[in-house]
């Protein structure tokens, strides 16, 4: 096989007989040995196994479903019964769970080969793991689905799971330069994931492809796979800054006035919008609710191996800790205030067009870049989706972003396709 497919041209060649899932997953595990040892992507990978789902995908009499023999990456906070889930801490290295999350179950019912285990920052949190960005190998890939991003990204696997607490699915895939999609809060499965804030945390999908993140899509939340539709008339989109704009590097404001410039011109209207002013006290509130919430997330590990998690896992939780409950309901219930304010907000817009990062991808891997831009959308529960439109001045991705009401991820999936066509990065 000359090059990796996507995930729905894989499932079309191989339901078509142009191809198996054993020369799929080959592909996979040959471009992983040749690049594995500068990306570090993966936290576990048996080739035996991933070839002997393949096999079995291949033998089987009828097609298991619309994934029936593409190789999946997954997050390595998902758990899995034929895999370590080890969640990027020494704690539970070599851990081995009882069953299958159920986002992976779902997978495997629709045929997919489940390749392996990516890396993820421990417990999904700001300490990285040794991932690098396989655009620059000096560079983050972004946290904390970094693996999943990065692996998708170099052409190791087509497509992977990761999670979205803060900003862990869109800025990894901006950073290495692939689709990333944060559906609305509560739409996908999240049985058999270490929580690291429960009310903030949502499956996400990494994907080189739009087409493949539909069709992940369509399979986490049981329904038959449609493709994505073209919006009925060019769409209203809303330029919206928000209040971060000021740590916008000069290639980010660039990616989004020139993306903004190209909707105007393929006939969509577009107006700036401007957040109210409620909207600026999230950062504070997103800090109340995400530690208070992985603090009590992590109350095992914290009273039996305190000494075995990060310093800045240590302090994150120590602060958690520390936060009145009266404190968080507060910023639980601004946190509600605003998402109605939005919800009126998206009577006048199909889409917001808003920055993904800063910027390009940070030097060196300790530190895996800004959550701001994304973290203000997961608080909301709106989908978000960043397309790789850009690239910054040392010819790193940089991506923007599109956000929607909450519940419209469908109408969100259709205006980037609108949008990435009218960026001129679409296929003709």
């Amino acid at each position: 096989m000359s090059r990796l497919p996507g995930a729905a041209e894989a499932a079309r060649a191989i339901a078509a007989g142009r191809t198996t899932s054993q020369e799929v997953v080959a592909a996979c595990l040959a471009r992983i040995a040749e690049r594995e040892e500068t990306v570090r992507a993966w936290a576990f990978l048996d080739p035996e196994l991933a070839l002997a789902q393949a096999r079995a995908c291949d033998a089987a009499a009828e097609p298991a479903g619309p994934l029936h023999g593409v190789p999946v990456g997954i997050k390595d906070i998902f758990d899995t019964a034929d895999m370590p889930t080890a969640m990027g801490s020494p704690i539970y290295r070599g851990h081995r769970p009882a069953a299958d999350a159920a986002a992976v179950a779902i997978l495997r019912q629709a045929g997919a080969v489940i390749l392996g285990k990516t890396a993820t920052a421990e417990f999904a949190g700001t300490h990285p793991g040794p991932t690098t960005n396989p655009h620059d190998a000096a560079r983050t890939p972004g946290g904390s689905s970094q693996g999943s991003a990065a692996g998708v990204a170099d052409f190791m696997v087509p497509a992977a799971l990761g999670t979205q607490t803060g900003g862990s699915v869109l800025r990894p895939s901006s950073y290495c330069g692939i689709f990333g999609f944060k559906p609305s809060f509560g739409t996908t499965a999240r049985a058999g994931i270490k929580f690291a804030a429960e009310s903030l945390d949502t499956v996400g999908l990494h994907a080189r492809e739009l087409d493949d993140i539909a069709l992940l899509a369509d399979v986490l939340w049981g329904r038959e796979p449609a493709g994505i539709a073209a919006p009925a008339a060019p769409p209203r989109i809303g330029l919206c800054r928000t209040p971060l704009w000021h740590f916008a590097e000069p290639e980010t404001a660039a990616a989004i006035e020139e993306a903004a410039e190209a909707a105007r011109a393929a006939g969509a209207a577009v107006d700036e919008v401007r957040l109210p002013a409620a909207f600026e006290a999230l950062a504070d509130a997103r800090r109340a609710i995400n530690d208070y919430e992985r603090a009590r997330a992590m109350a095992h590990e914290w009273r039996t191996d305190r000494d075995r998690l990060s310093p800045a896992l240590r302090k994150i939780v120590a602060s958690g800790l520390a936060v009145p409950h009266a404190e968080y309901r507060a910023a639980r219930a601004r946190t509600r205030d605003c998402r109605h304010m939005l919800d009126w907000l998206f009577d006048d817009w199909d889409a917001l067009l808003a920055p993904a990062v800063n910027g390009e991808a940070p030097p060196g891997l300790d530190y895996a870049g800004d959550p701001a831009f994304q973290s203000l959308w997961t608080m909301l529960h709106v989908p978000a989706i960043t397309l790789p439109t850009h690239r910054g001045p040392n010819g790193m991705p940089v991506g923007i972003q599109l956000v929607s009401r909450r519940g419209a991820d469908d109408a969100l999936l259709s205006v980037a396709a609108w949008l990435w066509q009218a960026c001129g990065t679409g296929e003709t």
